[in-house]
């Protein structure tokens, strides 16, 4: 059987075809949200899996306290302050007063509880899931880690199908925070932290 030309008329119809292919591909993709990071609010579990950080948005400075402890009772025994050493690590604030910086940066400071020290830091996203974390000890002795975006299982669900194997695991569980726990009511405003003594 021979094979007819396009022709004309139809070759043309066929580049425009294509072209509408294109353009409706295109807007697809430009029609997908982006996967730009913008918002650290959240749970954070820490590099080393001790503990995990809820961040807030309080009056447009972020503030994380932490709010799990793999090992739970844990003091702040290393404090400037000899009046705080017997304060519980559970709800203490670590992330302090963060502001924005410039885009996806926010700068502020940091509480370190292993070392009582409260050291310049700032925090972006690398990526919706993934907090990258850096502190300066005076203006160098630079460092940091990624924290990884915690989502919390449905506690209910997970108990009715694990149930705790040792005292250890029932203590741990025993230590969640609410789904009301306010990381604001945590801020300098409402106690006062005389562990920011440290770096300023």
């Amino acid at each position: 059987m021979p094979v007819r030309p396009i022709g004309r008329f139809g070759s043309a119809r066929l580049f425009w075809a294509s072209v509408a292919g294109l353009v409706l591909i295109n807007s697809a993709v430009l029609a997908q949200p982006a996967r730009t990071p913008t918002d650290p609010t959240g749970e954070w579990l820490v590099a080393k899996q001790v503990a995990r950080i809820k961040i807030a948005d309080c009056d447009g400075r972020l503030w994380g306290v932490v709010a799990w402890e793999a090992q739970p009772g844990g003091m702040d025994k290393k404090n400037p302050d000899p009046n705080l050493r017997s304060r519980p690590t559970l709800g203490m604030p670590i992330l302090l007063g963060m502001t924005p910086s410039k885009t996806n940066r926010w700068d502020g400071q940091i509480y370190n509880s292993e070392d009582g020290h409260t050291y310049s830091a700032n925090i972006s996203l690398v990526d919706p899931n993934t907090l990258r974390v850096q502190g300066c000890f005076l203006g160098f002795l630079c460092g940091g880690e990624n924290w990884t975006r915690f989502e919390s299982p449905d506690v209910t669900a997970s108990t009715q199908r694990t149930p705790a194997k040792s005292s250890a695991n029932r203590k741990t569980a025993a230590v969640l925070p609410g789904p009301g726990e306010d990381v604001c009511s945590k801020t300098p405003a409402s106690t006062g932290f005389s562990h920011e003594r440290g770096l300023k």
